[in-house]
């Protein structure tokens, strides 16, 4: 999974582990993936750290390489890596395009050089999930609603709304394979994002991406989802 070395992504390493799976921590910086799955394996279960910086396509078919050498498949794809331009939200009108298009390079352009890459691996699963985690900023009706409070963040909030589309056109290609692939909503979880002021943990938030991870047969697939259901679009 990507961005697995703290916050969200290191919740759902822990939890996937506590379901008997094998997690491959991937991180942009060595130091802080080793010191992950250090500090995870110390509680028990199977860590594997795996450098990857999801805007850099050597980095990531390297990746995908010795996951290939080591497993030969990969059952389990977390896209959890995501930046954004800003702590504070503003009007569309001053939003820094440069600022704009650097976070578009992690959380769209990254999760689709990502998925794209490992999913020979996970046409190989008996069962591949992938979970792309979003937010709520993403929909498109929220906002659009009259009475709406969300804020703007533009770039980020666009962001996410761009990777729901991309989880439906991927679940669209392959919705007559074993793969399902779904989009989450962890909630506003206190992080380094949002400068840790959050009102869930990141174990509450992880919650709702190691269920669909794990989702069955008869699961869902192409949804946007919370820990109480589905979410509009």
């Amino acid at each position: 999974m990507t961005g697995a070395n703290k916050g969200i992504g290191l919740e759902i390493a822990r939890g996937l582990a506590q379901h008997g799976c094998a997690v491959l921590v991937s991180s942009r910086d060595p130091s802080r993936g080793e010191e992950a799955v250090a500090a995870l394996s110390a509680e028990g279960g199977e860590f594997h750290h795996v450098r990857l910086d999801v805007t850099d396509e050597s980095s990531i078919a390297e990746a995908a390489r010795w996951i290939d050498d080591r497993f030969g498949r990969l059952d389990i794809l977390v896209n959890n890596a995501g930046i954004t331009d800003s702590p504070v939200s503003g009007p569309p009108s001053e939003t820094d395009v440069a600022a704009m298009r650097t976070v578009y390079e992690t959380n769209v352009f990254g999760v689709v050089a990502v998925t794209n890459a490992m999913l020979p691996l996970l046409r190989r699963s008996p069962a591949g999930r992938i979970v792309n985690v979003s937010s709520r900023l993403a929909s498109i009706s929220g906002h659009a609603a009259p009475d709406s409070t969300m804020p703007a963040f533009l770039a980020y909030g666009s962001s996410k709304s761009a990777l729901n589309a991309i989880t439906v056109q991927y679940a669209k290609e392959l919705r007559q394979t074993a793969i399902k692939i779904n989009a989450v909503e962890p909630g506003h979880c206190a992080t380094d994002l949002n400068g840790h002021r959050g009102a869930r943990t990141p174990a509450q938030g992880a919650k709702v991406a190691v269920d669909l991870a794990l989702v069955g047969e008869d699961g869902p697939t192409a949804g946007y989802f919370d820990e109480n259901g589905p979410l509009p679009w």
